[in-house]
């Protein structure tokens, strides 16, 4: 009698199929309709700066879920870890180097992060890509010199390659020890147990599409990591844009702009609201300055703001597993830190 209630209980059917409904698509819709209801023209704006984010990311996403799909329907994602196996050393190097050279900015370079851990690449290679990818690029580079400077920008290349370098080894070390083993959330690419390891191999089939059940695995994977991308980055965006409009950075940042510990420790952490991207930042940053901001808090506020913006950081905390998302907010805020206060006393000199 007790289980035919149980089964009719109309409160806990409610809450099983409360439970079906995607928490994250429920936080943006809400917010969009709240937003639609008491500040209409607040709306307007956040749809139409999430739809210009996503379709300036568009070419990337898709790019990452059809490279990721195809080496799961392939069976080629065991070739593609092991290509990334050997001196580790060596690999944090070389993905650090190379994220400064890459187009990514701090979301943008998600999509890619999630293939790659998915695939089974070391996790240490995968943070010195992470952290320096955002801060710097060649179109980055040039833009950086025209508005702050030649010195700037070449200290701030060399401050992105060794971030990138720093908070791999420390992976390294802590990978070692057997800390941060599996670092993709359940369900996300090949995430969970063994995502990391170089799983059982299996027959690689190039041409993939003759085969029926790997033409479903290729449609299923393209269509999880689309979904998964796609509502995170919405969200992120969505929250990105409540920012920039409510969130003064100019004010922000002034109250930060000093050249002592303390001043370049707020600038820091004030990148993580108040930063605007690695481009808009650039002029606010050099206007600041030459209304007498230390170089050395605009170098922190540059750096930390560039890795850990709230919208990248949401985006990192729903691709990893907690210990890794608390191992990139440290590593990026410490490196920022080390950055503008190393800048600073150069300028000094």
């Amino acid at each position: 009698m007790t289980s035919k209630i149980e089964k009719q209980n109309p409160f806990k059917d409610f809450s099983n199929k409360f439970k079906k409904i995607d928490r994250v698509l429920l936080v943006l819709f809400s917010g969009l309709i709240l937003l639609g209801i008491f500040i209409p023209e607040q709306a307007m704006a956040s749809l139409s700066f999430m739809a210009k984010a996503l379709v300036s990311l568009a070419p990337f996403i898709l790019l990452s879920v059809l490279m990721t799909a195809y080496v799961n329907a392939t069976g080629a994602d065991n070739l593609i870890a092991k290509a990334f196996q050997g001196n580790k050393a060596t690999m944090i190097i070389f993905a650090a180097f190379m994220g400064v050279l890459s187009p990514f900015c701090s979301c943008g370079v998600i999509p890619l992060i999630a293939a790659l851990l998915g695939m089974g690449v070391p996790l240490s290679a995968v943070m010195a890509f992470w952290l320096a990818s955002p801060l710097m690029d060649p179109s980055m580079m040039v833009l950086t010199i025209g508005a702050l400077g030649f010195e700037f920008a070449i200290a701030k290349l060399f401050i992105a390659a060794f971030i990138g370098i720093m908070g791999g080894f420390t992976i390294l070390a802590l990978e070692t020890k057997g800390i941060l083993k599996n670092p993709l959330r359940e369900g996300v690419g090949n995430g969970g147990c063994g995502s990391t390891h170089i799983r059982n191999p299996e027959k690689v089939v190039w041409k993939f599409w003759g085969e029926k059940p790997r033409n479903q695995k290729f449609l299923k994977s393209a269509k999880s990591n689309l979904f998964f991308l796609g509502k995170w980055l919405a969200l992120a965006f969505f929250l990105e844009s409540l920012m920039l409009a409510y969130i003064p950075a100019e004010n922000i940042v002034a109250l930060v702009g000093g050249g002592d510990i303390f001043s370049i420790a707020l600038a820091t952490i004030a990148g993580v609201p108040a930063y605007l991207n690695g481009y808009a930042a650039l002029p606010l940053v050099a206007g600041l300055m030459e209304q007498g901001m230390a170089p050395g808090a605009g170098m922190a506020f540059l750096i930390g703001g560039g890795v850990t913006s709230i919208p990248a950081a949401m985006a990192v905390w729903a691709l990893a597993r907690w210990p890794v998302f608390l191992s990139y907010l440290a590593l990026s805020l410490i490196g920022a830190f080390v950055a503008g206060l190393g800048f600073q006393i150069y300028t000094m000199m």
